[in-house]
């Protein structure tokens, strides 16, 4: 029996869930909370799977989640909202969410969808993947550009690019480096011309962007 508990803000929300779920075979809604009451529902309930609203007045549903991935043996977590913006499914996908499902989801599948996510597969409502596959291309666009703006610098450059990213004065830089103040500069401007950007704070953003600042690059 796969055990299901339902976090939603609106009790009509949780309770038609819970009568779906209850109607088909193998599955059974165990409980239905709102945010506030969500971590200890788990604790008490021990679902297979958690259906967690995204957005809660209380408690926001991102919150919820990652509180649930730091436990030993956390349970499966599908996000089940009306909103599909990027930010939160990537968010989500990123938090430990196994799926993400809009809350207009066909009755009819969402047990299956249920017992997949379960299984171990992962599950996105259609309109969701078409968001995540749109920002996956946008993503290595991106990585794209910079990974071509990289192989244009010098090794010095980078250098100077790293150092600048972790907050180091011109004057530090050339301490460490071993370089005149004037040279440095002259690195840092190159730089910035490079880059394509106005100035240290968008450069050390770009850096760390770009991975350089973990030691991986693009």
């Amino acid at each position: 029996m796969i055990r299901v508990l339902v976090v939603d803000d609106e009790a009509l929300v949780r309770s038609g869930l819970s009568m779906i779920l209850n109607a088909a075979d193998g599955i059974e809604a165990v409980g239905a909370t709102d945010g506030r009451g969500a971590l200890h529902a788990v604790a008490d309930l021990v679902p297979n799977l958690v259906l967690l609203d995204v957005r809660m007045p209380d408690v926001d549903g991102l919150t919820v989640l990652r509180s649930l991935m730091e436990r030993p043996s956390p349970p499966v977590v599908a996000m089940l909202t009306t909103f599909e913006a990027d930010e939160y499914v990537a968010a989500a996908l990123r938090a430990g969410a196994r799926g993400y499902l809009v809350k207009d989801t066909d009755p009819e599948v969402l047990p299956a969808l249920v017992r997949r996510l379960v299984a171990g597969g992962v599950v996105l409502a259609p309109r969701v993947a078409s968001h995540v596959v749109a920002g996956y291309l946008r993503h290595q666009a991106g990585l794209g550009v910079a990974a071509r703006t990289l192989a244009r610098l010098s090794s010095r450059e980078r250098e100077v690019l790293v150092l600048l990213a972790e907050g180091l004065a011109n004057g530090d830089i050339g301490r460490r480096l071993h370089l005149s103040l004037g040279t440095v500069k002259e690195h840092v401007g190159t730089l910035l011309a490079k880059l394509g950007v106005h100035n240290r704070v968008q450069a050390a953003l770009w850096a760390q962007r770009a991975g350089l600042l973990d030691g991986a690059g693009v």
